[in-house]
């Protein structure tokens, strides 16, 4: 065999291995692989936005759920706190009315407890908010609270104030009162007591009636004063002392109202007044003085120094009406310096004919 025969058989096997009409290619343009990468970024980012649209959906999902659970244990928390309140204001309002009925008081009105069903306000009995928002400014009170309603508002209102119902208001002077002030002409008093009732409810409107236009018109007087002067350590100290003295006359209003003064203070007070309405301070300080210090013997130093007893002793038990009133109870004590103070300011404001009534 020769050598021309064995390249030909060689050519011949070659050409049946590779059959000239496959369709695989040997090499691929650029364009073709940067088409592959493309693709295949554009998949793999596809992937990633939808891994993290489905993370984000299921962060939402927790969140909401978490809200849910805190909005469900926020009003959890809120109605064991209102339940503890009515708990709380139940069990005053009990001992409160037990209290009343050990001292002989009169029996307590019962209070309604906070309603929440958002039924509107009478209209008689209502107030617009900022009319109510000035009256409880006057009163040294936040004007509103942090998710205080109207309603809410008007109850504290009510609740401060002392009284049931808006509509028995009749004035609105330093100390709010249910009683019908005078004019100033019918505001003399008699220097006697009446004994009817038609004529102490006259004298008691008498008597709230002068001493609000005399806190009144000491608001003025402090409120002319100069920038200076009211932020001098002495301004600030007047202007505590008719603030404290308009606060401790409100339990006195609020007898006045209910006509439960007693007489054994009602007489020195009808005295007070009369002689301060004359422009009479020394006589009015007089009065005041035997009203709260009182004439009874007080013994000087110790009154049980042996067996016997001192004839002094005897002294301080004759008479209730040598009493010192001041000496009874700390309220009585309070509004009985407010007089005082009242008396003081009047001096200064219808100063007296005679330079002797002066007070020293």
């Amino acid at each position: 065999m020769d050598f021309a025969k064995l390249m030909s058989a060689h050519i011949a096997k070659g050409k049946e291995q590779t059959p000239a009409d496959s369709s695989e290619q040997k090499y691929l343009k650029r364009s073709e692989l940067e088409a592959q990468r493309q693709a295949a970024y554009l998949a793999e980012q596809e992937e990633e936005e939808k891994a993290r649209i489905q993370k984000l959906e299921r962060k939402r999902k927790a969140e909401e759920e978490e809200e849910q659970k805190e909005a469900a244990r926020k009003e959890k928390r809120r109605r064991l706190a209102e339940e503890s309140r009515r708990r709380k204001e139940v069990a005053a309002e009990e001992e409160e009315r037990k209290k009343r009925k050990r001292l002989g008081l009169p029996e307590l009105l019962p209070k309604n407890l906070d309603k929440t069903d958002g039924s509107p306000v009478p209209e008689k009995e209502d107030i617009p908010d900022e009319e109510l928002v000035q009256k409880l400014r006057v009163l040294a009170e936040p004007a509103r609270l942090f998710g205080e309603t109207h309603k809410q508002r008007l109850k504290r209102y009510k609740r401060l104030v002392g009284i049931e119902s808006v509509a028995a208001i009749v004035t609105d002077g330093p100390i709010p009162t249910t009683l019908q002030l005078v004019e100033e002409k019918d505001m003399r008093v008699s220097t006697k007591v009446p004994k009817d009732r038609k004529g102490r409810v006259f004298l008691f409107r008498q008597l709230a009636s002068y001493f609000t236009m005399v806190l009144k018109e000491w608001e003025i007087a402090l409120a002319q004063r100069t920038d200076d002067v009211k932020t001098s350590y002495q301004g600030k100290q007047a202007y505590s002392a008719m603030v404290q003295a308009k606060e401790n006359m409100r339990p006195l209003f609020k007898k006045l109202e209910k006509g439960e003064l007693d007489d054994g203070i009602l007489e020195p007070v009808v005295e007070i007044v009369n002689a301060a309405q004359e422009r009479r301070y020394v006589d009015a300080n007089d009065g005041y003085l035997r009203l709260s210090i009182g004439k009874a013997a007080w013994p000087i130093g110790v009154t049980m120094v042996g067996i016997h007893e001192r004839s002094a002793r005897e002294k301080l038990h004759e008479s209730d009406k040598n009493a010192a009133h001041i000496m009874s109870d700390e309220i009585t004590r309070k509004y009985l310096q407010s007089i005082k103070r009242c008396l003081s300011f009047a001096q200064t404001r219808w100063p007296p004919d005679d330079q002797l009534q002066l007070m020293g």
